[in-house]
């Protein structure tokens, strides 16, 4: 049931959103805020054409069984794609991040100089199953001045095409030219591989979806990759944190959206707090449905868990599944995130001031929580309107990559004939 376009010329494709880009630079603020206004607008008032192409992909995931997660991320709805436009709203309402002056001074020879924020240029996205991706992807990149080459995964071939679609007659009229958003419209492979060698046409490559697509850009691509990663994420509960704290902080990272890289994969607990509060924990377990899988110690407190295996403690689950590790002190805890982590996000739950700065100097992660739920890392919870994905690497970006992330630096010299 998948519309397949194996025909597209990719090269083609990049050399336009080339060209294009640099018409973005000159472009003032307004001017692109008024194109994210209008882009907006547009996508509301044709919902009913985007969910048309999203039942399609509904239907083909149906058919090849996709999971309950898969089939969650996938799926489009009016209320979801009104979402969608109020992020661009939040995105345009946000202070450009090019043209800012980082820095000034003047050489003893007079000569001043300037450090200023510019856009990257060509931004490649590879992803998989979110169509919300290519409408944030794309206002994010507009907005900071960048033009962008979408290759999403052909699960929402349909779906993304009707967006790009949607968004291209949106631009219509507006400053910015349609040519600056790209849609990859293929299901062959060979596609994406092409972009990981465009060096002339692309200048950063972003892979944003599971483990193996990540990996997959960051060993083979010879373009730059902002490298995103996938979120085995950890509650650890200390031995003095609060019960109720702890309770509302577990279920709500682990229930409130499973599926998403945020969310809670592994609950970390002091046998002291496990022993003082188990009845609790299992309460709140049971009452939301959350399936353990757990080390022999967890085991012998929690009915139903099944004996967690090593993959269980390296699993991202997208699903209201748990592992549980019984730890005896902070430094056990510690040392289980960092084995088994993948620097996304990690929290503890304490009212122990000492331990709460020890984990949160110790462990290594773009977003670290003190009572509080991981499901913050999002670029719009945090504030930033959107986001391009989660950084978990440590150059250039990292954490939720929003409007600053887009951008790169240039010197600027004025002189008065000064030469050296």
């Amino acid at each position: 049931m998948t519309l397949i376009k194996n025909d597209v010329n990719v090269e083609a494709r990049a050399i336009e959103a080339k060209k294009a880009s640099k018409k973005l630079i000159i472009l003032s603020k307004e001017e692109k805020n008024q194109a994210l206004l209008h882009l907006a607008d547009v996508l509301e008032r044709e919902y009913e054409t985007i969910l048309a192409a999203n039942e399609k992909d509904l239907a083909n995931g149906r058919e090849k069984g996709f999971t309950d997660a898969f089939m969650d991320r996938l799926s489009l709805s009016k209320e979801r794609i009104a979402e969608f436009a109020q992020g661009l709203r939040e995105v345009a309402e946000l202070e450009d991040p090019t043209g800012q002056v980082i820095s000034d001074w003047t050489l003893e020879n007079d000569l001043q100089v300037q450090k200023v924020t510019v856009p990257l240029g060509v931004i490649g996205m590879i992803y998989e199953a979110r169509p919300n991706v290519t409408v944030d992807a794309t206002g994010l990149a507009l907005k900071s001045g960048n033009a962008i080459v979408l290759k999403g995964g052909s699960s929402a071939i349909n779906s993304n095409q009707a967006i790009v679609e949607v968004m291209h007659r949106g631009l219509e009229g507006t400053k910015i030219p349609k040519e600056a958003v790209q849609f990859i419209a293929s299901t062959d492979r060979a596609a994406t591989n092409e972009l990981f060698t465009m060096k002339e046409h692309i200048d950063v490559l972003i892979p944003r979806g599971g483990g193996k697509l990540i990996q997959a850009v960051v060993e083979n691509a010879t373009v730059p990759v902002l490298e995103t990663g996938v979120g085995n994420c950890h509650i650890y509960v200390d031995k003095d944190a609060d019960v109720e704290k702890a309770i509302s902080i577990l279920v709500n990272a682990k229930t409130d959206r499973p599926a998403v890289c945020n969310a809670a994969e592994t609950l970390v607990v002091h046998k002291d707090w496990l022993a003082a509060h188990s009845d609790e924990l299992i309460a709140a377990l049971k009452e939301n449905h959350i399936n353990v899988h757990g080390d022999e110690r967890a085991l012998e407190v929690i009915p139903g868990a099944v004996l967690a295996g090593e993959e269980d403690w390296k699993n991202e689950y997208l699903s209201t599944d748990i592992a549980v590790k019984v730890v005896d002190n902070l430094t056990d805890a510690i040392t289980h995130i960092e084995t088994y982590g993948t620097k996304h996000s990690e929290a503890i739950v304490t009212e122990n001031s000492e331990a709460a700065e020890k984990f949160m100097a110790l462990v290594d992660a773009a977003a670290i929580y003190h009572n509080a739920s991981t499901r913050f890392t999002d670029g719009g919870a945090l504030g930033f309107g959107a986001e391009i994905g989660i950084s978990t690497q440590k150059l250039h970006a990292r954490g939720p990559m929003g409007l600053p992330a887009l951008t790169t630096v240039k010197f600027l010299m004025k002189g008065t004939g000064q030469i050296r």
